[in-house]
């Protein structure tokens, strides 16, 4: 990281060891990439990476769906580090490489699947215009429900948060990863 040390878990304040060992224990496994800043206000780090955990491992969209969100986000907001962490996530969940490839170029990708496309038109709509359309609204809530439409919202502003803190204190991605054009 350009602008922070390594994390040095024996120089933590009690309340940033509480977060940063609720983080280990949980379902991320480690601190690291935005969670390694973030440790620097605990009571902001643990609301976060509390509701980046519902998000992530327990909210009603399905994996495919939620990790082109996600990457749709980092790749708004060019975050590399998380673009890179994402990618890899994307492919196991069935993402067809050929959509994050045409993300990662700022085209806009040839969906085959309507739920992809609705996906990836709300989230571009909600970051490019501040808002969505009615037509964006109705094709995620017609076909996911009410609460999947408040969690993609959700999920938009959670990896903005994430991105934003990525950009600010400057987080690399590791060694070798892609470079967002």
């Amino acid at each position: 990281m350009k602008r922070l040390s390594p994390l040095d878990p024996d120089a933590l304040t009690k309340a940033q060891k509480e977060v940063h060992d609720k983080i280990i224990a949980g379902p991320r496994g480690g601190v690291r990439g935005p969670f390694v800043p973030m440790l620097l206000s605990p009571g902001v780090c643990d609301y976060v990476q509390g509701l980046g955990a519902y998000l992530r491992f327990d909210a009603v969209l399905p994996g495919k769906l939620r990790e082109l969100a996600i990457l749709t986000t980092a790749r708004f907001w060019k975050a590399e580090y998380e673009w890179n962490a994402h990618v890899p996530f994307a492919t196991k969940e069935g993402l067809d490489p050929a959509i994050t490839d045409a993300i990662a170029e700022e085209r806009t990708p040839d969906f085959s699947d309507a739920d992809e496309k609705a996906v990836y038109t709300f989230i571009s709509e909600l970051h490019g215009n501040h808002r969505v359309s009615d037509a964006a609204f109705s094709a995620i809530r017609n076909t996911f429900g009410e609460e999947a439409t408040l969690e993609l919202t959700a999920l938009a502003g959670y990896y903005t948060i994430i991105s934003m803190v990525l950009n600010t204190f400057q987080v690399e991605p590791p060694e070798g990863a892609t470079r967002l054009p």
